[in-house]
């Protein structure tokens, strides 16, 4: 019966899911109907909401560009190359392979979203080069299924903008302490679970041996990132272009002021103390200062497809905010929820929601005011509502293209060639989390 739904599912996705784009493209023109049927706004209204917003979160599309880009070029550093080889040494069949994968995704994605999705697409390389007549779909999905508990990590940004002092919500919630929101017990065994659960299901949805799709090796392999440094280094500006003395000198200041952060703050994590962290370890990790900025050329090329589609999901957003379609969907869940079932129906309304707005950050700030009135009225926890909306817009990921761009162009896949495999992913992850959230404290 599993074999025969992921068929399924892997013929649907590759017949009917559009490019990323597209997907965009036709989500847009969907909540603009939807806009016109269920708030009464007119075309012009709608257009309205949608040009304004969609310039809107330019500061935010920045530090999701840096978040991937930071991890791309920490993860792509000789440090980590390394280490992804002698990990990729250690599977020697197809089944370990798969789930070395999705642990190394897991565990990546937990401390860093950004990190993670490119970790582990560049680890799924690594292995398919080394191990014979393993599926290369079924691989990259695996890789970007551990995608799924980044926010409920260290870089989840719902849990980490709550926990940030001036915060939007702050005068109605106060400060909440990632004790209370990433480190809490539910949070954690629903993480635990995630990383029992994802790897044996991916390890089952492997196909029999002739349906595999195998890619040739040789394509997988990369040029030497470092091997452009100059034989010779005549003027002044390339002896500082590749001198390993102005990397280290700018790396040990940024460094150091982590240090004082967190001697300060504490262990308080936030998006730019995290991008901060990366940035800075990627310089010291990639030695001179050239082969870092190439690292960051490649970064940004895994990036082009969030640069152009993060302003229409922002006119989405705009659309979904200012027409009240958002607070309709939002309202529409909680008005059928009591404090039992409350957040069960915050983490489903936030990944139909996720659809429209994949952005946690963007999300948070269209359900927060709704999800945190109810919360306080059907006296159900402010960080564990938190936390349902976080799980919701990371569960969802897994049939929303977007977040998989970076990850298909490191791949050299299209969207539909591992979304089948993902869906069933959501399908289980949804019924772990879903339980966690219910009936764990």
């Amino acid at each position: 019966m599993l074999k025969a739904s992921i068929s399924l599912s892997n013929r649907i996705m590759q017949r009917y899911l559009p490019d990323p784009f597209l997907f965009v493209v036709i989500l847009t023109l969907v909540v603009f109907g939807l806009g016109l049927i269920f708030t009464g706004s007119t075309p012009v209204q709608m257009v309205q909401f949608f040009g304004e917003g969609f310039w809107s979160l330019l500061a935010f599309s920045m530090q999701m560009v840096l978040v991937l880009m930071t991890g791309y070029v920490l993860a792509s550093s000789p440090l980590f190359k390394k280490g992804l080889s002698y990990l990729a040494d250690r599977a020697k069949t197809p089944g370990q392979a798969i789930i070395y994968v999705t642990l190394v995704s897991l565990v990546a994605s937990w401390i860093n979203w950004g990190f993670g999705l490119v970790i582990g697409a560049l680890y799924a390389k690594e292995l398919a080069r080394k191990i014979k007549k393993v599926d290369y779909r079924l691989l990259i999905a695996s890789a970007y299924s551990g995608f799924l508990v980044w926010h409920g990590g260290l870089a989840g940004s719902i849990p980490l903008t709550v926990a940030t002092p001036g915060h939007f919500t702050e005068d109605l919630i106060g400060v909440i302490s990632t004790s209370q929101t990433i480190f809490s017990p539910f949070n954690l065994i629903i993480v635990a679970s995630l990383f029992v659960v994802l790897p044996v299901v991916n390890y089952l949805m492997s196909p029999s041996e002739d349906e595999r799709v195998h890619v040739d090796p040789s394509l997988l392999r990369e040029g030497n990132l470092h091997a452009a440094t100059l034989e010779t280094e005549g003027t002044p500006a390339e002896r500082l272009e590749n001198s390993k003395t102005v990397s280290i000198i700018i790396s040990l200041v940024g460094l150091s002021y982590i240090v004082y952060y967190f001697v300060n703050a504490g262990f308080e994590l936030n998006l730019n103390i995290v991008n901060f962290g990366f940035l800075f370890l990627g310089l010291l990790f990639h030695g001179t200062p050239r082969n870092f900025l190439e690292s960051v050329s490649n970064a940004v090329k895994g990036a082009s497809g969030i640069i152009i589609q993060f302003p229409f999901y922002a006119g989405i957003m705009g659309m979904m905010v200012a027409s009240g379609l958002a607070a309709e969907l939002s309202q529409g869940f909680v008005s059928i929820s009591n404090g039992f079932t409350f957040p069960f129906f915050a983490f489903l309304s936030a990944g139909i929601v996720n659809f429209f707005v994949p952005s946690g950050g963007g999300q948070w700030a269209v359900q927060a005011p709704i999800m945190l009135d109810a919360a306080k009225e059907l006296g159900v926890s402010i960080p564990k509502t938190a936390m349902a909306v976080a799980w919701g817009d990371a569960w969802t990921n897994m049939i929303q293209p977007f977040w998989a761009l970076p990850a298909l162009a490191i791949a050299g896949l299209k969207a539909k060639d591992i979304m089948g495999y993902c869906f069933i992913v959501l399908l289980v992850s949804g019924a772990v989390i879903s339980a966690g959230l219910i009936f764990i404290n």
